[in-house]
């Protein structure tokens, strides 16, 4: 172990000088006037400031020793000796050298170079301790090696100008960056590593994956890793899952096998739930949750379940105002593998909040944070409002960490100072894309921005590139406008859609979207959008009648609607729960008075881990007030719904095209089949059942198709090595004659 003997001498000479100050002080005197000696940068009235003193104080050995303690704490001083005699104070000081500059050298990446230089500035022009320094130094080495530099090494040099200031010198060796060449899960884990990977942000590196950093190892990237990991098996049942390592092994000079050992351990289900609620908060307000927990018993154990049930118990304490409670549980393992959860009501000190205190946001401005605060100053404190806003300010995504500490007002009693300390990370993200398969390929890209200007506020810019389509999209997201807990979104948007080849017509169509979003009960969010478009249809001489006669330039000033329902247990991969969604398209002032609604629905249930039941459903419908509709804006069935059928080719057709309809709708059922495969840790098998109808034409009821198509058959994922692949082989069981069916379809894909 390295011994800091500028440490020891400082300590040593500090208790000295306690020491002789207590002997010599044994009784009180008045100071008269002040010396100061050997301070070169500091004037004598800063450094008479700094020791809290003041002529006419009466002296005495504990305010000495006080005042010697704060100039100690400054940190300007390599020594100090403080004399009193006959009225005079004399204070003699040694001066710390400044740091005049930090230079870091051996580190071209300007990202990272930011990153250090962040941490560096703040020392610069402060006294030099070698503490501080070797403090930073491990600080500056842990940020290099979070970035993939896995085996970087740094030198520290100091540097003296001879005007007592120093200069710091970082030099950087970085190596090669650490790659993950391929990624394992071992032991009990009860899931497919195809599953298990989709939940981690780790990933293994491929020659085509320039753009995303998560193939290079990252410690804090495997630590949250490791959390997202254990919060899946507990959401499963598995109370008691460990992670018993998370180890990256070298395979050659810069790449890794990471290996996480998983222990899932035995499945728990819920017992018996309690709520004991004493005789100061009536029973009766929380009466409905008594059913919820009747609901749960003998239900696999979820953490998010419980921590739900504890939200909601804490919001109902909240609006009977019982601000001062919060709510608690403990568990219970009975009979092996069931658990009982007991649900009670802790009391809080009472007081208030002071100051909220915000700290390390340099980019960010301070109203993002103080936003995302439920409570606010002078509100009475409460864990639970408290927490939330926590919580919320990591949701953001914009901070690396965010610290948080509650101390005593020196202001006020019974009232507390918050501090939040957030360190705030990179939020722009560059993205590309490419897949192919039966129906086409498809190659995309673009930026994002989490934080822009230090606003908080969203950026998004994306083009798509397809056979027949171009697509790009910019659009702009405030989550919490002017504090309401509703967001602002901006859009604008372009799509070309050529069909001349295969249907004889074109559409371009741009346009500007402004709307807002926000949860208006629980689970149940609102959005609503207007929007003005401006879309051009052209011809060829293969075009139908109808696409001819609507050939022309239209102009949409639109009002769109949606209410969803969203009581899934996670939006990815879930396995229990069921989303609706009903939306509505209507025109304010439009060329086409078109009306759009649509409803879709999805339902999950798992019968185990691996057995999984899934339903989903489509319904869109499509008509004019006082016109045929525009065949741009015509149903179609979307081919992820049908499967057997080659897209947009089914349904009513004009001549050799098929135009769609006025209605369409889907049914697809789905189970996974976990026997089979099983010992391919990489591929999923599912057993598929779709069927849809689309039907009316507008412009001539002798074209409508009212025929259900349907098809059966199987579907595998497949992760590759060069990226996930899926295809499907359908069987169809009913058809039009009219219909050109599909019965194999493909479709692989990787992101860069």
């Amino acid at each position: 172990m390295k011994i800091n003997y500028t440490f020891i001498k400082k300590l040593t000479f500090f208790i000295l000088s306690i020491f002789f100050l207590s002997i010599n002080l044994s009784y009180s005197e008045i100071i008269e006037k002040f010396k100061i000696s050997g301070n070169d940068r500091l004037a004598n009235e800063t450094i008479i400031l700094f020791s809290e003193l003041n002529v006419n104080d009466e002296i005495s050995s504990e305010n000495l020793n006080t005042a010697f303690k704060k100039l100690y704490e400054t940190d300007y001083f390599k020594n100090i000796e403080i004399n009193f005699n006959d009225g005079v104070l004399t204070i003699k000081v040694e001066e710390n050298p400044l740091i005049q500059s930090v230079i870091i050298r051996g580190i071209k990446n300007k990202t990272i170079l930011k990153e250090l230089s962040k941490i560096t500035k703040k020392v610069e022009k402060y006294p030099y301790l070698e503490n501080n320094i070797s403090n930073q130094k491990n600080l500056l080495i842990n940020i290099v090696r979070n970035t993939g530099f896995y085996f970087a090494e740094i030198e520290t040099k100091v540097e003296d100008n001879n005007n007592n200031t120093v200069n710091i010198i970082y030099n950087f060796n970085l190596g090669n960056r650490a790659k993950i060449n391929e990624i394992k899960f071992i032991g009990n884990k009860i899931f497919k590593n195809s599953k298990l990977r989709k939940l981690i942000i780790s990933e293994e590196s491929k020659p085509w994956k320039f753009l995303t950093q998560n193939k290079f190892l990252n410690e804090k990237t495997v630590e949250l890793d490791v959390n997202l990991l254990k919060n899946y098996f507990k959401n499963k049942g598995y109370y008691n899952v460990l992670i018993k390592s998370s180890s990256a092994k070298v395979i050659d000079e810069n790449n890794f096998v990471l290996t996480f050992n998983i222990e899932a351990g035995k499945k728990y289900y819920f017992n018996n739930i309690n709520l004991n609620v004493t005789d100061d908060y009536a029973k009766e307000n929380f009466s409905n949750f008594f059913e919820i927990f009747n609901k749960l018993k003998g239900k696999a154990y979820s953490l998010n379940s419980i921590k739900k049930i504890i939200n909601e118990i804490d919001k109902t304490a909240l609006q009977k105002e019982f601000v001062f409670i919060n709510a608690k549980y403990k568990e219970e393992i009975i009979d092996s593998n069931k658990i009982d959860i007991k649900i009670f009501f802790e009391e809080s000190e009472k007081y208030f909040i002071d100051r909220i205190n915000i700290f390390g946001n340099f980019i960010t401005e301070e109203k993002v944070v103080r936003n995302a605060f439920i409570v606010d100053e002078g509100d009475a404190y409460n864990e639970i409002l408290f927490n939330k806003s926590i919580n919320e300010i990591k949701s953001k995504g914009i901070f690396k960490s965010v610290e948080s500490e509650v101390i005593e007002s020196d202001q006020k009693n019974n009232n507390k100072v918050i501090n939040i300390t957030v360190q705030e990370k990179a939020t722009g993200e560059i993205f590309a894309g490419a897949g192919t398969g039966t129906d086409g390929s498809a190659i995309s890209g673009g930026i994002k921005e989490k934080n822009y200007l230090g606003k908080g506020i969203s950026l998004d810019t994306n083009l798509t590139l397809s056979d027949d389509e171009i697509k790009g999209r910019f659009s702009v997201i405030n989550p919490n406008f002017r504090n309401t807990d509703r967001s602002i979104n901006t859009t604008i948007e372009s799509t070309s859609s050529d069909f001349m080849t295969s249907s004889g017509y074109k559409t371009t169509r741009t346009g500007l979207k402004i709307g807002t979003g926000f949860e208006q009960y629980e689970d149940l969010f609102f959005n609503i959008d207007i929007s003005n478009y401006y879309e051009r249809l052209e011809t060829s001489s293969l075009a139908s009648a109808i696409k001819k006669k609507q050939e022309g330039d239209y102009f949409e000033n639109l009002i769109s609607y949606s209410l969803t329902l969203n009581k899934l247990d996670q939006n990815f991969q879930p396995s229990e729960g069921f989303i609706t969604k009903f939306s509505q398209t209507l025109p304010i002032y439009s060329d086409d008075t078109s009306i759009e609604n649509a409803f879709t629905a999805a339902k999950y249930h798992s019968v185990n881990e691996s057995l999984i039941f899934s339903g989903k459903l489509f319904f869109k419908a499509v008509n004019s007030i006082d016109d045929d509709v525009r065949v741009s804006r015509r149903v179609y069935i979307p081919s992820s719904r049908l499967r057997g059928f080659e897209s947009g080719s089914i349904g009513p057709k004009d001549g050799t095209q098929f135009v769609g309809g006025n209605y369409g709708s889907a049914l697809t059922l789905n189970t996974t089949l976990p026997q089979f495969f099983s010992a391919n840790e990489n591929i999923d098998l599912n057993l598929f059942f779709d069927a849809a109808n689309l039907w009316h034409v507008d412009y001539d009821s002798s074209l409508n198709s009212d025929k259900i198509r349907s098809a059966t058959g199987v579907s595998v994922n497949w992760f590759t090595p060069v990226g996930p692949l899926s295809f499907s082989y359908a069987i169809p069981i009913s058809e039009a004659t009219t219909d050109k069916t599909e019965s194999f379809r493909f479709q692989i894909g990787t992101s860069f």
